[in-house]
């Protein structure tokens, strides 16, 4: 069989098709896209240490996981960021930026994504995942580690929070999940492998993916596409091309375990908690479908804020807006490098 042409972007001024949805999470309501300009130079790819001040290979003892994590900030609780299905840890480098003053940030590659190795990068199971980053954080900190709050975008949001409902995790204090609920997520399934066919497989040049994400794909914010975009490339030697790291089309048999039961999960989880949503076209749906979290919400269980004018990607397309709000959780809450800080004491959460 004759490998598929090269997809091509549209020219200036062309009108072509667009991936809104490029995630079961995406949102309907999206800012304007960029304008576009022909030189490439616009799209070229911009280097993780402008971002971050360290790249760390995690090695996991007694295992072949080796897990990519880029680090920065040196004062604080540490911010644990997971991305998203398809994303990499470079999709909060402009965030991590607009925060390492007052936090450390880490954000890890989980299996199968970026510069992460394993033995098997296709077991994207929920189970698989959580355990991926419990061992990375032990490997990380040890049996004493920091005050930790967990982010997770997506997919990843769903990690973090099967990793704090575990308890495993000593010393943390936080649960920020960005735009993933259960009840949207298990309706938005069905259409997910023509959402992941629809989408530009193939680019001549990394540049050129950077292009296509910003005016057919998934983000809106150019710098942070020229920095997160390329780790989530790979290069086809026999195309001569560039396709997608992951392969998502292929993990199909465990979508529906990363978002069923979340909701409650998500209740359950004994620390702070707070919901980050893009756009308000789908909150309608949202109340209605998910009424355990909207009870939970009225009873104060959790904190919910809706940021406009952005994608699915918050963390992506409106950086600082999204490290304002981590800042103000941690600040809200007292979180501070070894726990919840009241005057005259430290208060550790126990398990």
């Amino acid at each position: 069989m004759e490998p598929p042409p090269l997809s091509s972007l549209q020219e200036e001024g062309e009108e072509g098709p667009t991936v809104e949805d490029s995630s079961v999470f995406s949102a309907a309501v999206v800012p304007p896209r960029p304008a576009t300009h022909h030189s490439l130079h616009k799209y070229a790819p911009l280097d993780w240490s402008a971002y971050f001040d360290e790249e760390r290979r995690v090695a996991i003892p007694d295992t072949d996981n080796v897990f990519n994590a880029y680090t920065t900030g040196s004062e604080g609780p540490v911010v644990f960021c997971l991305h998203g299905g398809g994303y990499s840890g470079l999709s909060f480098a402009l965030a991590a930026s607009q925060m390492k003053d007052k936090a450390r940030v880490v954000a890890m590659d989980l299996r199968g994504h970026g510069k992460s190795t394993t033995n098997d990068d296709l077991d994207l199971s929920i189970e698989t995942l959580t355990n991926d980053v419990i061992a990375v954080i032990r490997t990380m900190y040890g049996d004493l580690p920091p005050a930790i709050i967990l982010v997770g975008h997506s997919m990843g949001g769903s990690v973090a929070i099967h990793v704090a409902a575990r308890k495993e995790i000593r010393n943390l204090h936080g649960l920020v999940v960005v735009d993933v609920v259960e009840g949207t997520a298990m309706a938005s399934l069905v259409h997910m492998q023509k959402i992941l066919a629809n989408r530009a497989q193939h680019f001549p040049s990394i540049e050129k993916a950077i292009e296509w994400s910003v005016k057919g794909g998934p983000l809106r914010n150019i710098e942070s596409a020229r920095v997160s975009i390329p780790s989530t490339l790979k290069y086809d030697e026999s195309r001569e091309c560039y396709t997608y790291r992951t392969p998502l089309e292929q993990t199909e048999k465990y979508w529906k375990g990363w978002y069923e039961g979340l909701s409650d999960k998500f209740l359950s989880c004994p620390v702070q908690k707070i919901l980050l949503l893009a756009g308000t076209d789908r909150l309608d749906s949202w109340f209605t479908i998910c009424r355990a979290l909207t009870i939970g919400q009225m009873q104060g269980k959790f904190q919910m804020v809706v940021i406009r004018h952005t994608g699915h990607a918050i963390q992506e397309d409106v950086p600082e807006e999204f490290a304002s709000h981590i800042l103000k959780f941690i600040s809200r809450n007292k979180i501070g490098p070894n726990g919840v800080e009241i005057p005259g004491l430290i208060k550790k959460w126990q398990q």
